[in-house]
């Protein structure tokens, strides 16, 4: 029985853990760094202790201290929360060798999934859709060209032995084909000192979505529907919302069933994220297995009414699921937008510095899942995510209005935002129509966008601070 856990991670996440612990009458220990001594997930844990500078290859990232410190501390069970050591199977793999519980997969689980190539290995005798291409490397230009016809263009050509876009080509048509083909191998010669590349369909419009599946030890699989993830920068992830404005009935139910499918090929244990492409004709293609929580799960959560936590720690604690996948049903629509620390007029470059004014917003329908408080120093060790702004409505409309909202109430000073470039994406009506891809920031976002709505907070700033001049001049005034 679970009794106390060590949350070896920071910031939001940590808190959120430890809330749901001490609500489920469970004690919490906070691991932190130097540069965490003040942060509130430190003050609300039952024990604290610090583990290292500030670092994170110096505090939480060393798996064995962590281990040492929960045992010293007598706790049952270890959290990872995400980042940090939640993907590290060598790390789950020591924490039940000590007689601890890890709250999360097996490490079997986080090694298949935790390697693309593992996973699609695993998954392809389950039926599941894959992104069509070759199993294998190949090099032969005319046997290459004649799968390329038969996946059909565009298609997507890889170096198999690196990345970093090298011995990459798109290829739109045949008549194109066997030049880039010959352009891909030799870069990728150059490059690697190996010709051999992958073929793909290469998907031109994608957008992300990922099915949130729970898992306990007794073989029950559910799959609590999905999130959209589509709204990204440089590959991450910045607005997310449940359900998505675009699968049917019978699109989640067949995406749900395959996530099940993944999630069983690796004999999946606790709460994890199955993500895929789904193209602009609606098919959709098995991508990775995200083995933790994910960033974006609170939108979940407001959908279906269950805490994913408590969730965990109960699958932990060797329950069974106490629903079924027929108990389960969407209600309303929820929004997440991640704030961080980051300047959107400036290539979203880091902003660090003091907190100097930090008053998130509150009120019906608005969650805020954070780790800061006002007059903090936002360290520039660590992720810059300052916040996740959370919004649920009636309907889609209701919970981007709420949003809209919640970000005009939001009052940061002393360091730059991404609430501006928040405003701008759910102000869009491109965004507002549902019509969206992966490309969105790529197509209709520039810094240039950001100047009508600093002018507009400024004119705002000015009027509230001439208010208050003329009100205290008109007290000067009165006779005494």
């Amino acid at each position: 029985m679970i009794k106390k856990i060590l949350i070896a991670n920071r910031g939001e996440i940590a808190l959120r853990i430890m809330k749901t612990a001490r609500s489920m009458g469970i004690k919490s220990i906070a691991v932190y760094s130097e540069a965490d001594r003040d942060a509130p997930h430190v003050r609300f844990a039952d024990q604290s202790v610090c583990v290292g500078p500030a670092p994170s290859n110096e505090s939480y990232l060393l798996g064995d201290k962590i281990i040492k410190l929960a045992k010293e501390l007598n706790a049952d069970a270890i959290h990872p929360g995400y980042g940090f050591l939640s993907e590290n199977a060598d790390f789950a793999e020591k924490v039940e060798q000590h007689g601890l519980i890890f709250i999360g997969p097996k490490s079997h689980a986080i090694r298949v999934m935790g390697n693309k190539l593992a996973a699609k290995d695993a998954v392809k005798g389950y039926d599941i859709p894959m992104v069509p291409g070759t199993e294998e490397a190949i090099s032969d230009v005319n046997a290459a060209k004649a799968i390329a016809e038969k996946i059909g263009f565009p298609i997507l050509i890889k170096a198999a032995a690196g990345g970093g876009g090298k011995g990459m080509r798109i290829v739109d048509n045949e008549n194109e084909f066997e030049d880039q083909m010959k352009r891909a191998i030799s870069e990728a010669e150059n490059a690697f000192g190996d010709g051999a590349v992958f073929i793909e369909k290469f998907v031109t419009s994608p957008r992300h979505i990922e099915i949130q599946v729970l898992a306990d030890n007794f073989g029950n699989t559910v799959h609590l529907f999905e999130r959209e993830c589509s709204i990204q920068r440089r590959h991450q992830k910045v607005v997310e919302e449940a359900p998505s404005a675009v699968l049917t009935e019978e699109i989640r139910k067949s995406m749900g069933e395959a996530a099940i499918k993944v999630a069983k090929a690796c004999e999946y244990v606790g709460a994890g994220t199955v993500e895929f492409l789904l193209d602009e004709n609606h098919n959709f293609y098995f991508l990775e297995m995200n083995t933790r929580l994910q960033v974006e799960h609170p939108v979940t959560e407001l959908i279906t009414g269950l805490d994913l936590v408590e969730q965990q720690i109960r699958v932990a604690n060797n329950e069974k699921l106490s629903f079924g996948q027929g108990d389960l049903k969407i209600k309303g629509h929820a929004f997440e937008l991640r704030v961080y620390a980051e300047d959107p007029m400036d290539n979203f470059m880091p902003s660090v510095g003091k907190l100097e004014k930090y008053r998130p917003p509150s009120g019906e329908n608005i969650r805020m899942d954070d780790g800061f408080t006002e007059g903090m120093q936002v360290p520039i060790q660590y992720d810059p995510m300052l916040s996740k702004l959370i919004t649920y409505g009636k309907t889609r409309n209701d919970a981007i209005q709420r949003m809209l909202e919640a970000i005009s109430k939001f009052e940061v000073e002393g360091i730059s935002t991404t609430l501006p470039f928040g405003k701008f994406v759910f102000e869009h009506e491109v965004f507002r129509s549902g019509n969206f891809d992966t490309n969105f920031v790529k197509k209709y976002f520039s810094a240039e966008k950001l100047e009508p709505i600093h002018e507009e907070e400024a004119r705002v700033a000015a009027l509230y601070v001439l208010k208050h001049y003329l009100k205290d001049s008109e007290k000067l005034r009165l006779p005494k």
